[in-house]
């Protein structure tokens, strides 16, 4: 009788967890953006002007499409979109930007619209000519169906004249300029027929060539952005001529071939929304890259704790500043948060994936929803992070300012968070109807998952149950005061929602792993995630019944003892996030040889090595910190190069053991590498 056996290795608590941050397809979805900012074109330049940095994003955008089988694969594929900004977003911000405008707001909306006309792409996926997206205007953001720019029909030239009709409509900040090469754009316009407007559409329009803007199309460069160097520009139009397949047409609307307007779509607003669908897996991108961006900052904070050495409680004794708990303990919560954003993030990319048609619109709502809350919490993760590597997160070398910086832009890219949730906050508000009450909604154990999981949805129905009475109390024939009644209550539901549907993806991803190592740490991540938010809301809990008095009291503590058992986990949870070494040494501080790079080869201390090792013995007599005795290792790093190699000759063979002990391996180096 034959056994069958499994040779197969059984996967590691590393493996499992990295698992549920990126999902089961990890090296699928996230292997190919893995490999590519670890090769040499992607790694971080040393300085350079803004235009030289701008230049090198546009060249590696035309590495990364020379790297892929097809533009359009990727274009049409959510998922990828979402990995590419996942991974690249953290390393090079202005080449996520320019390529996620390439890739999913400009070819994206080319392959959604008339998938059954034949359209020439080759020069965009060859990347002769690099697309970008002309949709909000100084006058208008958020309120995309308010856009002034025209395109009125020409019946005779069968085609449209594009025109910008003053000032505030001018296109504001898309990246048209010549930089990177000739640019092409879809251009957001009222298409005017007949003497009617039908509402906003997009229309192709090619809009520079290589040095400068085409005939009836103006471009200025607008003032310098805080962040990475992207060229942003204010573009107009002056009565500029586009062929009549120039409209990205469909079912909200075409001009047919007698010249007349048809829709299936009767309203303009909806006409308008079905012309930007692509700002939805923009949304699921900006969360990706938030989500990215915090994963490398909280990575780069937490082994700089490990490696930056401190005075201990004994002037001698050195121990790294992540023994102390308020060093530790931030990062700990940054380590739960992370987590969390991640969970959500993927939860709303699964969900708007697999939508049917009629849940479409909650689909898009918790994408809405979830950019705001990860890309907040991003930047309350990266700031936070900064602070615990001191003047060194400062550095432009460490990475971390220009993600502060870049993670503003995500708040704001894809419609502004505020006003994001402000529009999710009135729809959920007017179509939020009662939870059903459960028998056990009264106070439960700390200890249950389950009860801290009903907590989150208590929180989330106190505040909409207190907007809808604050509505009701304001006087009536009033909306926009009524509104600005419950506005703030709405928007402290829509925060508690988020945070709700991050606990259940913590509790869905907690319920796919197998008891042990890997469960148990999840498991701490999320009570710990969970207690920080129900300690923020105690007071309304603890007023509606749903906590004692006595709970409250203690949730300081259970807060603390939860930190500390996240905190023990989190340099080894770090490696849950596969970031390549190769990568994190392009960091300094990452590495704990960090000084190394601000050595000076014509430091005094070279010199004094260099003299010889009489030199130095006046220096090995001083004491230290007020010891009149110092540390062996102290006492041989004081003798120098050539002292060292005396001593190995000449003394014991403890300290010749010592000597030959290895020392920081080849893969820490935080030098740049070949």
């Amino acid at each position: 009788m034959t056994v069958p056996t499994n040779d197969a290795a059984s996967p590691s608590t590393n493996d499992l967890l990295t698992a549920v941050l990126f999902g089961p397809n990890f090296r699928q979805e996230h292997g190919f953006w893995r490999r590519l900012l670890t090769t040499e074109p992607f790694r971080r330049p040393g300085g350079g002007t803004p235009d030289e940095r701008l230049a090198l994003s546009y060249h590696r955008l035309r590495i990364l499409n020379n790297a892929l089988d097809s533009g359009a694969r990727l274009a049409a594929d959510p998922r990828a979109l979402a990995a590419l900004h996942e991974w690249l977003g953290p390393v090079d911000p202005a080449l996520t930007t320019v390529a996620g405008i390439h890739y999913n707001l400009f070819l994206g909306s080319l392959l959604d619209h008339d998938a059954d006309t034949r359209r020439d792409l080759s020069d965009f996926l060859a990347l002769r000519r690099v697309g970008t997206f002309l949709c909000t205007e100084v006058a208008h953001g958020n309120d995309a169906a308010a856009i002034e720019t025209t395109a009125t029909y020409d019946r005779e030239r069968e085609g449209f004249v594009l025109h910008t009709p003053h000032a505030g409509a001018q296109k504001f900040m898309p990246n048209t300029s010549p930089a990177g090469g000739p640019k092409s754009g879809v251009v957001a316009a009222r298409l005017l027929a007949d003497g009617a407007d039908h509402g906003v559409f997009l229309f192709l329009a090619p809009l520079t060539d290589a040095h400068r803007a085409l005939p009836g199309v103006r471009v200025r460069r607008l003032p310098a952005r805080m962040g990475s160097p992207v060229d942003h520009c204010l573009t107009s139009f002056d009565r500029c001529f586009v062929p009549r397949e120039a409209l990205l047409a469909g079912q909200h609307g075409r001009i047919g071939d007698d010249g007349r307007f048809r829709s299936e779509v009767p309203n303009r607003r909806r006409r308008c929304l079905a012309s930007i669908g692509r700002v939805t897996p923009g949304k699921l991108s900006m969360s990706a890259c938030a989500v990215g961006s915090a994963r490398v900052t909280l990575a780069i904070a937490v082994r700089y704790a490990g490696h930056r050495m401190i005075s201990g409680s004994r002037a001698a004794r050195r121990i790294p500043v992540y023994a102390h708990r308020t060093h530790h303990a931030p990062l700990a919560g940054a380590m739960a948060t992370v987590y969390a954003m991640s969970l959500l993030h993927r939860r709303a990319l699964d969900g708007w994936e697999s939508a049917s048609e009629n849940d479409r619109g909650e689909a898009e709502r918790l994408v809405a929803v979830a950019k705001g809350w990860i890309t907040w919490q991003a930047r309350d993760v990266i700031v936070e992070c900064r602070e615990r590597c001191g003047a060194q997160g400062l550095l432009e070398n460490n990475g971390m300012t220009e993600l502060i910086t870049g993670i503003e832009g995500a708040i704001t890219a894809e419609g502004d968070n505020l006003a994001v949730h402000a529009k999710a906050a009135a729809e959920m508000l007017f179509s939020a109807t009662d939870r059903d009450t459960a028998d056990d909604d009264g106070p439960g154990d700390l200890d249950d998952p389950a009860f801290l999981g009903r907590l989150f949805a208590a929180v989330e129905d106190l505040w909409f149950d207190r907007a809808r009475t604050r509505m009701s109390a304001a006087p009536p024939g009033d909306p926009l005061g009524r509104w600005n009644a419950a506005s703030s209550a709405a928007l402290r539901g829509v925060e508690a929602y988020a945070y709700r549907q991050a606990d259940e993806a913590y509790a869905e991803a907690v319920a796919t792993l197998p008891g042990g190592a890997a469960r148990d740490r999840l498991t701490e991540l999320r009570r710990l995630f969970a207690l920080r938010w129900i300690a923020c809301n105690s007071g309304d809990l603890l007023a509606s019944g749903r906590l004692t008095a006595d709970q409250v009291t203690i949730l300081p503590d259970a807060v603390e003892e939860a930190t500390v058992v996240v905190a023990g986990h989190t340099p080894a949870l770090v490696a849950t996030f596969a970031l390549p070494e190769r990568l994190m040494s392009d960091w300094p501080i990452a590495g704990p040889r960090y000084a190394d790079v601000y050595d000076d080869p014509d430091g005094a201390w070279h010199r004094s090595r260099r003299a010889g090792i009489r030199g130095r013995a006046a220096e090995f007599r001083r004491p230290v910190c007020g010891s009149r005795r110092r540390p062996l290792r102290e006492k041989v790093a004081a003798l120098g190069t050539r002292g060292v190699l005396l001593a190995y000759w000449g003394t014991t063979s403890v300290l010749s053991r010592w000597f030959e002990k290895p020392q920081v391996s080849v893969d820490e180096s935080v030098r740049r590498k070949a």
